[in-house]
């Protein structure tokens, strides 16, 4: 399988973030996995929550994808979810974009599939991503 193919198996496992309601905060839920199982050293994945003593579920508060000098934020606030793109060089960030979690999903796997072409690694961990 190329890394197209498994990019576009990708695009239909993260597909349930494009649903409205519930649904969309499962979906958060099951792509925060995903992306920090495939790639732990571009992924960081905050939580919170969990109810009394910490000892229920907790819940994704933050994503936060790492590519090369891009960076993808996704913040889940209740059930408001809010993208972010913001570009750095040299460690400064020059440019920062609002993105609802639609055009997040599609901006973030565009930029996958952009460095998929490059990386071997990241290729591996696509194939990770598709499972």
């Amino acid at each position: 399988m190329s890394p197209a193919d498994d990019l576009d198996d990708f695009d239909l496992q993260a597909a349930l973030l494009r649903s409205d309601g519930g649904d969309l905060l499962t979906a958060v839920e099951v792509l925060a996995s995903k992306l920090e199982q495939a790639l732990p050293g571009r992924t960081t994945v905050k939580r919170s929550g969990g109810g009394l003593l910490g000892k229920g579920r907790k819940q994704v508060r933050q994503v936060l994808v790492l590519l090369g000098e891009t960076s993808y934020r996704l913040d889940v606030d209740g059930e408001q979810i809010e993208g972010f793109r913001q570009r750095q060089v040299g460690g400064i960030a020059i440019k920062r974009e609002t993105l609802d979690p639609h055009r997040w999903l599609s901006e973030l796997t565009d930029a996958l599939r952009a460095e998929a072409q490059r990386s071997a690694d990241l290729r591996t961990a696509l194939s990770i991503l598709i499972g």
